[in-house]
């Protein structure tokens, strides 16, 4: 595989620094290179500078989570709506990544957690997903940097639009409970590694991904798949974020007033999933899916 020469975020981002919050810290412009392709690294001793949140960006930040958590819970995408805004309010592009992934923390825990507490997702179900699901998180955020992502940006799209086809074109999908076509074992084997991974590396659309692989491989209806897919969102999450608070790049202040959003947002979709299943979670979920494919496509296609 052809090797990346700039980290991913200044390709995407195009290296976009609104400065709302100030004039970037000068350790934001260090040449080193920390966990998960972030740059630069800090590391736990001398982490670097973050700019505060000023007070009007407050309730934008709290608006955006409470809104990303409500629409990911559902259907996923809410890294569509949270990552631009970080970058709006004046995030400085290298901790962006970092900091978004707190405060996805903060949806996909409140929403497993609801989910769980409602009997819709057995946890005890979930070990060995959420090993390989690590496992795989862990590798994809330590190679995101080392590894060519052109032709995955450019694919993804299609790949998205055969999850929305297949959803739209067979009503029947995910309607009720199947027989398994994998053993569990086998299925988190393969989608924990692949999945997560995924995930580590690039990220958007997974949420769609897993739902889709739970419906296809283990039989799920709609309802189970979304919420057992919040489980394994989270273990990504939280491991990409532990690999990058080691490069010391979040703006906590921005992530954790999104992350509140977050919690209330989370909850309070799950709990309509919950309630109404699949009639719901349906038209979001193809909604959603066919949104973040023409956004991919643009970004890939036509920047």
């Amino acid at each position: 595989m052809m090797l990346n020469k700039r980290p991913f975020y200044e390709v995407e981002a195009k290296g976009r620094q609104p400065e709302v919050f100030g004039p970037v810290p000068r350790r934001f412009s260090s040449g080193r290179t920390g966990a998960g392709g972030c740059q630069p690294a800090g590391n736990l001793d001398n982490p670097p500078m973050t700019p505060p949140v000023s007070w009007w960006t407050t309730p934008v930040l709290f608006a955006t989570g409470l809104l990303a958590g409500f629409v990911d819970s559902i259907a996923g995408g809410g890294g569509l709506i949270t990552w631009p805004v970080l970058l709006g309010v004046g995030v400085p592009v290298e901790a962006s990544l970092a900091t978004n992934k707190l405060q996805a923390v903060f949806g996909s825990a409140s929403a497993s957690w609801y989910y769980a507490r409602l009997g819709t997702v057995s946890l005890r179900q979930c070990k060995t997903g959420i090993l390989c699901t690590v496992l795989g998180a862990a590798a994809g955020t330590l190679l995101v940097q080392h590894l060519d992502r052109e032709f995955l940006r450019r694919a993804l799209p299609a790949l998205l639009a055969v999850v929305a086809l297949g959803v739209l074109l067979k009503p029947e999908l995910g309607a009720k409970d199947i027989h398994p076509r994998m053993a569990w074992p086998w299925f988190y084997a393969l989608a924990g590694w692949l999945l997560g991974f995924y995930d580590g590396f690039f990220g958007p659309g997974v949420g769609a991904f897993w739902t889709m692989a739970f419906m296809l491989g283990l039989g799920f209806n709609l309802t189970k798949a979304t919420g057992y897919t919040k489980v394994m969102n989270f273990a990504s999450n939280a491991t990409a974020l532990a690999l990058f608070l080691r490069a010391g790049q979040v703006v906590w202040s921005a992530g954790l007033i999104m992350g509140a959003g977050e919690l209330i947002g989370a909850k309070v979709g799950s709990g309509l999933v919950v309630s109404r299943g699949t009639r719901l979670i349906r038209p979001i979920f193809i909604t959603v899916v066919i949104a973040l494919a023409l956004k991919l496509s643009y970004d890939a296609w036509l920047k």
